[in-house]
């Protein structure tokens, strides 16, 4: 019996925004793989970095942004990777940003677009993406999220 390995290797970041009491999701547009989707943050984790810390290097990488608050958002996203016959996982962040931060994409994304959950749901291509951003929704703009949830050493230090 063959076992099929589960891989952690990337991390996963919704960046989240409040614009006159409504939440908004920042989405990019991929130009390198998955060209021409739109999809959250995602990048792997170097040698020697913990996830939380893959996440903030990979929003300021891709965006330029610095969070504000960091959260593990208390889910994976899951996907089997057909070329790899491996299941992937991985852990999702939620990042809050201030309404008027800019947004400055690097060569991975050829636009970026801040756009409502529902808008969002629509756009991206994965169900496993839909899933993780009916999550979000749920546990991060319609309700405080879990304090336990926030990440103390990602925060800025006041």
């Amino acid at each position: 019996m063959a076992d099929i390995p589960i891989r952690c290797f990337a991390v996963s970041v919704v960046i989240l925004r409040k614009v006159a009491d409504e939440y908004e999701i920042l989405l990019l547009r991929r130009n390198h793989t998955l060209i021409g989707e739109w999809c959250q943050i995602a990048g792997g984790i170097e040698d020697g970095e913990k996830a939380w810390e893959a996440a903030l290097r990979e929003v300021r990488e891709e965006t330029g942004l610095t969070c504000g608050r960091l959260y593990s958002a208390d889910i994976c996203e899951q996907f089997y990777e057909a070329d790899r016959d491996a299941i992937s996982m991985l852990p999702v962040f939620v990042g809050f940003v201030d309404a008027d931060a800019a947004v400055m994409i690097n060569h991975e994304h050829s636009e970026f677009r801040w756009v409502s959950f529902a808008a969002a749901l629509a756009m991206v291509p994965f169900a496993g993406q839909r899933h993780v951003l009916k999550h979000v929704e749920a546990e991060f703009a319609q309700r405080e999220p879990v304090r336990h949830l926030l990440i103390e050493a990602a925060s800025p230090k006041a």
